[in-house]
């Protein structure tokens, strides 16, 4: 798999075709854009998280995502049952570690959940510096205190040590497998002042990474992420050239994740390597 514009949008147009069912737990903010995105892009959500279901949920799913959003000793049982049985059945799996290192409960939790070998890692940069030191870095929630470059370092050593792919989100996003490493340079400032935006480009990711195959988990998660950032560029400016407000950038992000096409695709995805 390619790097260019036009694999983002060859990859866009498989998950339209095959519609993977992606199993999301996650939080009560995200569960909304959440599941309307994974709609505008073709796949298909299910907000189940409950314990007595999530083996069977997970069974009939593409993909899995944890998200530790809404942290309760229920939630947390269900997410480690799932991504259990995702482990054992070899199904894609990604963690959200949001607020990572706020509290001590949270920053166990997300250790124990790495532990079970997720496909890929997607926080912003405070978030993956406190899951990579190991609780060293604290954080203030879910806004990242870093930028993305600061973590890459970190990001890097992480990947290498838990075999997976780490993505680190920020005005340029920082994707690595521990040995190569890619750049996403699209996306646009209005994303942080809308809540759920990077849960929901994580939901993104495990359904772009179960069409692609796991092994090709790197490429697949910059390539959701440019995706993810080129509808935002094209949703935060009106007709007139005016940056929108919030509430109409979200409305106009889902409509461009529907609406974006492959030529649209081709000359707006920015996707390179690190040097």
């Amino acid at each position: 798999m390619g790097l260019t514009g036009r694999a983002t949008a060859l990859l866009l147009e498989k998950c339209r075709e095959e519609n993977p069912l992606v199993q999301c737990i996650t939080n009560f903010v995200s569960m909304d854009l959440m599941a309307n995105t994974l709609l505008a892009a073709g796949a298909s959500p299910a907000m189940a998280h409950s314990i007595s279901e999530v083996e069977s949920f997970v069974e009939l799913a593409s993909a899995l995502l944890v998200n530790v959003g809404t942290l309760s000793e229920d939630w947390a049982g269900g997410m480690k049952l799932a991504a259990l049985t995702a482990g054992r059945l070899r199904k894609p799996w990604v963690l959200d570690p949001v607020a990572c290192g706020a509290t001590p409960a949270r920053t166990s939790l997300c250790k124990d959940l790495m532990a079970l070998g997720p496909t890929v890692i997607r926080g912003n940069a405070s978030e993956i510096m406190a899951l990579a030191s190991l609780g060293g870095e604290r954080t203030r929630g879910v806004d990242s205190s870093h930028p993305s470059e600061a973590a890459a370092p970190m990001a890097r050593a992480l990947a290498a040590r838990q075999g997976c792919i780490v993505a680190v989100s920020g005005a340029v996003d920082v994707v690595t497998d521990g040995t190569s490493t890619l750049l996403v340079g699209n996306g646009h400032p209005l994303l942080q002042k809308v809540t759920a935006t990077g849960c929901s480009v994580t939901a993104l990711i495990a359904a772009f990474v179960a069409v692609a195959g796991p092994e090709q988990a790197l490429e697949a998660t910059a390539h959701a992420l440019a995706y993810f950032g080129v509808a935002a560029e094209r949703a935060a400016v009106d007709e007139a050239g005016q940056v929108r407000g919030p509430g109409s950038f979200r409305v106009k992000l889902l409509d461009e994740l529907d609406l974006l096409c492959a030529a649209q695709l081709v000359h707006a995805s920015r996707i390179g390597r690190s040097t």
